[in-house]
């Protein structure tokens, strides 16, 4: 064994000879030079970059928590399209969800920080009682939403 994984290109190097100065993190770190679901995006000491990238994850979670608590099928709508439109909704947010958690998985902690706010705020805003008017439903207290399994 030469101290490598088989099938890994050695620390510094992407495979083709070329070396890179990107480093895979395993544990959650602090800083702006991470690459965040695409290699060397948002790339290395760019903070404006950097800040994109945080604005994009967030805007992906909020998008998510929209889909999430949205209904954009009307009452008596046919059942075929009414299912289609909810197949097609939900293979969104599932999508969604799994790019920001690959975001996540950079191990970076503003990246997960934006995350939790995205939702936080996309459930305040597009799930909880705040903003929903009386004639939406009944006063009952509603439980939290489900929990997706993805």
């Amino acid at each position: 064994m030469d101290g490598h994984m088989h099938g890994m290109a050695p620390p510094g190097q992407n495979g083709t000879g070329n070396t890179h100065n990107s480093v895979m993190h395993m544990t959650f770190f602090w800083g702006k030079n991470v690459d965040i679901l695409f290699n060397d995006w948002p790339g290395q000491n760019s903070g404006g970059m950097y800040v994109l990238a945080l604005f994009v994850v967030f805007v992906l979670v909020m998008i998510v928590e929209w889909l999430s608590h949205s209904n954009l099928i009307k009452q008596g709508s046919n059942h075929v399209v009414a299912g289609l439109v909810q197949t097609l909704m939900h293979a969104m947010r599932v999508a969604l969800a799994y790019i920001v958690m690959l975001a996540v998985m950079s191990f970076n902690g503003g990246v997960l920080i934006v995350a939790v706010a995205g939702h936080s705020l996309g459930f305040l805003i597009f799930g909880s009682r705040v903003f929903r008017k009386a004639s939406d439903g009944d006063d009952k207290v509603s439980d939290l939403p489900p929990l997706s399994t993805c």
